[in-house]
């Protein structure tokens, strides 16, 4: 359905160019979920945002690549063509729905505009429709809701109307840019079940975009890990967050909290800072942070390379290579921890 080929979407600024996206490649099928994730300014909304080619034009350009959608190359489309595959086969989900929603416009304004744009159809049957939408995405009582203005809504209902909107036309593609990141674990959880539940009722192909690995392991078939631009690792669920073999992928995981952990112990942060994408470093760009590696690592930039037949990982370390070194570092750490008991 959708398929992106070597894109690089670089930003021309004062300073120089930033290579936002530096060459991602990879794939949808219809049904499918495909997670990404990386620290901010890893280029996961540059991404999303070249997709639906609402990057500015100066100062992003794209001298590379291919987005291809139902065999179209959307980088080569105008934008009345464009404007025809946003929000209708390809829709978005926006990460603060306070500032997404115009606030002084009613929700079932918003959205019947929606359906409007790129439906002819009676106001009152775009109507019937957009009480439907918000009855599906689980507003009570959506007839009298529909004349509500967004301050009148908590911040979880905001987010249900965003997802009701991007829904307006039954697109082909959802892609959710941070889309629970402004809500408690509770909202949370019944957001991602509602994604899901659409997803089961319309075939909707979704792409998640997340820094919150628990997210796009709970919504994920697929996950792509971005750094500095680049995928650097990508596989399914399980190669991700169980056989990683991308030093970053690890360093990823070991930062996040785990309620089943044994040992209680502090959780462990990446050192340093993301590189500078406009004079990104000689090698590997993750070698200055990165506690496996080599001399080596400053000379050779590795690329994807495979690690079984769904997974591949940017790394010149091979598996067992990886595995020996990730066992001298985490018995260094527990000599360390039991010293300081």
């Amino acid at each position: 359905m959708l398929e992106i080929k070597n894109l690089k979407a670089y930003i021309d600024t004062s300073d120089g160019v930033v290579k936002a996206v530096d060459g991602v490649s990879f794939s949808i099928k219809p049904g499918e979920t495909i997670g990404i994730v990386g620290e901010s300014g890893s280029g996961k909304s540059v991404l999303a945002h070249s997709i639906m080619q609402l990057n500015p034009k100066p100062p992003t350009f794209y001298p590379e690549g291919e987005i291809l959608f139902n065999g179209k190359n959307l980088l080569q489309l105008k934008e009345k063509e464009l404007r025809k595959i946003r929000g209708n086969e390809i829709a978005m989900i926006y990460q603060d729905p306070m500032s997404s929603l115009n606030p002084v416009f009613k929700i079932g304004d918003q959205l019947m505009e929606a359906i409007l744009t790129h439906h002819s159809m009676p106001k009152s049957k775009a109507r019937q429709r957009a009480i439907e939408l918000l009855t599906d995405v689980g507003i009570s009582d959506a007839e009298k809701r529909f004349n509500s203005y967004p301050h009148q809504f908590s911040g979880g209902m905001r987010q249900r109307v965003l997802i009701a909107i991007a829904l307006a036309c039954n697109p082909k593609i959802l892609i959710a840019d941070e889309p629970t990141t402004a809500l408690d674990v509770t909202i949370q959880a019944q957001i991602l079940e509602l994604m899901k539940s659409i997803q089961e009722k319309y075939g909707t192909a979704i792409i998640i975009i997340s820094h919150d690995l628990g997210v796009v392991a709970q919504m994920a078939e697929k996950v792509l890990v971005m750094y500095s631009g680049r995928i650097v690792e990508k596989g399914n669920v399980e190669d991700i967050f169980y056989h990683t073999s991308m030093p970053y992928t690890w360093s990823l995981l070991r930062s996040l909290p785990r309620i089943d952990s044994e040992s209680r112990t502090r959780l462990l942060n990446i050192e340093g800072q993301p590189p500078n994408l406009i004079h990104p470093p000689s090698g590997c760009n993750f070698h200055p942070r990165c506690p496996f590696a080599t001399d080596q690592c400053k000379t050779v930039d590795p690329q994807l390379s495979k690690r079984s037949a769904d997974h591949s990982a940017a790394c010149i370390l091979s598996e067992e290579e990886f595995n020996e070194a990730k066992k001298r570092i985490e018995k260094g750490e527990q000599e360390r921890r039991m010293e300081h008991v």
